[in-house]
């Protein structure tokens, strides 16, 4: 194909319009079509990575193969297309300008002053340009975070106009806005989306897609109304319109011909529309599935975004059992010994959430206990299976004060400790072990029965680890160590083979749960708690 041609996708009048979802349908439609697509996002904050970002504010912070900790955008990116992002698919204004004042302080740059334009502007080109540059991707899909019109994304507007300048028809701008339905009056209000299209045409960049957000239909003569006062081609207005599961929403643009409007306007041959059958058929079975499967996620963060991956690989783990997964939050702080029972009553399995500190940490516990002894499925994800292993130490090994030295430090028993080798770093964002790693799964496990597969790699993102010094109590108890680390020795998969299904996992095996490629384990759960009806 030659050159590498680049989508800028921004968003104008609210935020949460849901551009992560609309660049991975672009991609995916793109994808189909047989080009080589990547997609990555530019977010306007200073911090360095959301790693440090409260998950309150900020959703989950999703973990790359290569370690790196990003937004949770790039888990769509990797859901719809099933690609594999990296630390250069998400930069944030931190990253240029630590890489700027960087280049500074070594004198690279020969005692300029340093300004935003050209400096900061040049760093955030040069990083839009890097993955092309490097992988010769056919398309690079570059998603602008935050809102047209705040102070923080003028930089990258100005580099995004720079780039369409330089670009010529290689570069293209798809701009996300709201339609409002005022119910009082009855009607569909364009005003706000003519507001931002002039906020965008006054940082010099006229959009050449527009994709219009809302809640009910638009007729054409608003979409005429629209591609008028916008100056863009009527067929260039597509409408986003609230679908049941945001899955639809490739199909959606298919639809209205979204892929081929922008090979067209890029000057490539449009094709035939292909089929997309294997995602037509994961949507099908969706559809089919009339019967449920009840699952109590116990966590501290009542955030649906707090555990996105998590919820999504239980939804597509569901579709493929034929089930619809009705998910509850089930609030850890809020469990006690006492109304345990009643707090997870009704539920076919439960996934104890993973998380950092020292909140709702009890409650978590206690749910196990509770699991554990009416064997009831239980997943433990990251601290979710640090909390099973404390949980074992304290009612089956007698270890009462057990815990985990991120709880307690001054624990006589430290089932859960942090490695030899991480105690001297201080620095918050330095001590994890983040990304993929090896493990070794035992053979006549259920982990195994799940992965079909000794050697498997799966995402981290914790400080903690599990204590070997009590393996051999926990083994002759009955919890054994599945999965293992063939570097470090350090135990990945813990489960206890006499219960219907109790598994926890140090890693987070949702990370790299696509559409297309489910989760062995997520399927295996669900199953599981569909047979435990």
């Amino acid at each position: 194909m030659g050159e590498t041609k680049y989508i800028f996708v921004t968003g104008g009048v609210a935020s949460s319009l849901g551009k992560g979802i609309i660049s991975s349908s672009i991609g995916k439609l793109l994808q189909a079509r047989g080009y080589k697509v990547t997609i990555q996002k530019f977010d306007p904050y200073i911090n360095i990575d959301p790693g440090t970002l409260n998950p309150y504010e900020h959703g989950e912070c999703y973990v790359t193969v290569d370690g790196h900790e990003a937004d949770l955008d790039l888990g769509h990116y990797e859901r719809f297309l099933g690609i594999q992002t990296t630390k250069a698919n998400n930069i944030t204004t931190g990253r240029i300008y630590k890489s700027v004042i960087d280049k500074e302080r070594r004198g690279d740059y020969l005692g300029k002053t340093i300004q935003i334009i050209p400096h900061i502007t040049d760093e955030i080109k040069r990083n839009v340009k890097l993955l092309g540059n490097k992988y010769k991707f056919d398309f690079v899909i570059t998603e602008i975070g935050g809102t047209v019109g705040d102070i923080e994304s003028l930089p990258y507007l100005e580099s995004i106009r720079q780039l369409k300048w330089e670009l010529g028809r290689n570069a293209l701008c798809v701009h996300l806005t709201y339609v409002p339905y005022l119910a009082a009056a009855g009607e569909l209000k364009t005003k706000p989306t003519q507001h931002s299209v002039k906020e965008l045409q006054s940082a010099g960049i006229q959009p050449d897609i527009l994709v219009l957000r809302t809640e009910h239909h638009l007729n054409t003569n608003l979409r005429k109304k629209v591609a008028l006062f916008c100056n863009v081609d009527e067929k260039a207005v597509v409408q986003s319109i609230d679908m049941p599961t945001i899955y639809e929403v490739p199909l959606l643009m298919q639809e209205q011909g979204l892929d081929a409007t922008i090979l067209e306007k890029m000057g490539l041959e449009v094709g035939p529309t292909p089929e997309l059958g294997p995602w037509k058929e994961f949507l099908n079975r969706r559809h089919k599935a009339t019967e449920t499967v009840k699952i109590g996620l116990v966590g501290k963060y009542d955030l649906q975004d707090a555990y996105k991956s998590i919820l999504e690989a239980l939804s597509q783990a569901a579709t493929y059992n034929d089930r619809k997964a009705d998910i509850h939050f089930i609030n850890s702080e809020k469990i006690t010994e006492d109304n345990v029972e009643e707090q997870l009553e009704g539920m076919d399995g439960i996934i104890v959430c993973p998380g950092f500190g020292q909140r709702g940490i009890e409650g978590k516990i206690a749910a196990i206990r509770y699991t554990r002894e009416h064997d009831i499925p239980t997943f433990g994800i990251c601290l979710g299976m640090q909390c099973m292993a404390i949980e074992f130490a304290r009612d089956v090994l007698g270890y009462k004060d057990a815990n985990s030295k991120e709880m307690d430090e001054k624990t006589p028993h430290n089932v859960i400790d942090i490695m030899e080798e991480q105690k001297s770093i201080t620095n918050m964002g330095g001590t994890m072990r983040l990304g993929a790693y090896e493990c070794i799964v035992k053979k006549d496990s259920k982990a195994y029965a799940a992965y079909q597969s000794e050697h498997i790699q799966e995402r981290h993102r914790h400080r903690y680890e599990f204590n070997n010094e009590y393996k051999e109590a926990f083994e002759q108890h009955g919890m054994q160590c599945t999965g293992i680390n063939p570097e470090s020795d350090l135990v990945e998969i813990v489960e206890i083979p006499s219960l219907k299904w109790f598994i926890g996992t140090q890693f987070h095996p949702e990370y790299s749960s696509t559409v297309l490629k489910p989760h062995p384990l997520f399927l295996s759960f669900v199953k599981a708690c569909i047979h435990n009806q």
